[in-house]
């Protein structure tokens, strides 16, 4: 995923989250709807989580310096991670707290048809940038499962808003259906259990985040094929005797570390295993246009 391709999808979720966020607070207000007050939080925090993300990629794209000097690249990773503590601590916290609050102490929705209007139309624009999203994170995924390719995949700001998204159209159905319930039965505590569940949505949601940035934050290795493919170029040259080790790192979602142990063939020059070193460098970046370092260490027999 192009990094345009991933700031255009989070802008979309951004436009989408403000807009639906002050109409759902403007119902819950109005109406008093536990479920609404929820819905309000949740679209507040996914705004501030998508101007997080576009402040991690804007830091990403600084240069490499002297005290950086693989570049910052690692920003939208822990950018991404702050996401994931802020869904959970804010959004399916403050989700959670409002839910018992009105179990313990319900209240009648007035107007529930103003909820009902607020949440069919974040339904639409939900809908809208969770299609967005789902398709540009299509054309990455391959032949993988979504599952896998969420695994694997090292750019988490394509899948923190495709988590947020789906999240978020899974609220809106719950908070549909315990006004509802509310409104049908006159038991004012469906109203507040749906505002727990959309709290436990969100704290599962957080959850998974943080798992799957955890790796990419600490220092995820390259991917397998990729991984396989380096090994075959480098072990292609008629000097190389035997590859001993090879250990990548991505340093960000379009930087990846190479460093490789390798074994030269006996009674060559210094001179020509530094030529030898040169052309494995060229063919490995040749071939994977994100590995920019590539270190070689010549160990002896």
């Amino acid at each position: 995923m192009s990094a345009n391709a991933s700031t255009k999808v989070i802008i979309a979720a951004l436009i989408g989250n403000t807009a639906i966020s002050i109409t759902k607070f403007f119902a819950a207000f109005t109406t008093g709807s536990s479920a609404m007050m929820s819905e309000g939080i949740h679209s507040l925090v996914d705004t501030g989580n998508q101007i997080l993300l576009l402040y991690g990629m804007k830091q990403a794209k600084k240069p490499a310096d002297e005290e950086f000097p693989f570049g910052h690249g690692k920003e939208i990773y822990f950018w991404s991670f702050v996401v994931a503590i802020l869904i959970f601590a804010v959004g399916s916290g403050v989700s959670i707290y409002e839910g018992i609050h009105h179990v313990r102490h319900p209240a009648v929705i007035e107007n529930p048809m103003i909820n009902y209007i607020v949440l069919s139309l974040a339904l639409l624009f939900e809908g809208a940038a969770w299609f967005f999203a789902f398709k540009e994170f299509g054309k990455i995924k391959g032949q993988r499962g979504y599952i896998e390719a969420v695994k694997r995949g090292k750019d988490p700001s394509m899948f923190v808003v495709l988590f947020e998204d789906s999240a978020a159209m899974l609220g809106l159905l719950i908070a549909l259906l315990g006004i509802w319930l509310t409104q049908v039965t006159g038991i004012a505590i469906f109203d507040g259990i749906a505002s727990i569940m959309i709290g436990l949505i969100l704290g599962g949601t957080a959850i998974w985040l943080a798992v799957e940035t955890k790796g990419l934050l600490i220092g995820e290795g390259a991917n397998r094929s990729v991984i396989a493919s380096i090994r075959k170029i480098t072990e292609s040259f008629d000097e190389v005797e035997k590859v001993n080790e090879l250990l990548t790192m991505h340093m960000g979602p379009e930087f990846i570390l190479v460093n490789i142990s390798i074994r030269f063939s006996r009674g060559q020059l210094t001179r020509e295993i530094e030529a030898v070193i040169q052309e494995i460098d060229s063919a490995i970046k040749a071939e994977h246009a994100m590995v920019k370092r590539v270190f070689v260490e010549a160990e002896p027999a």
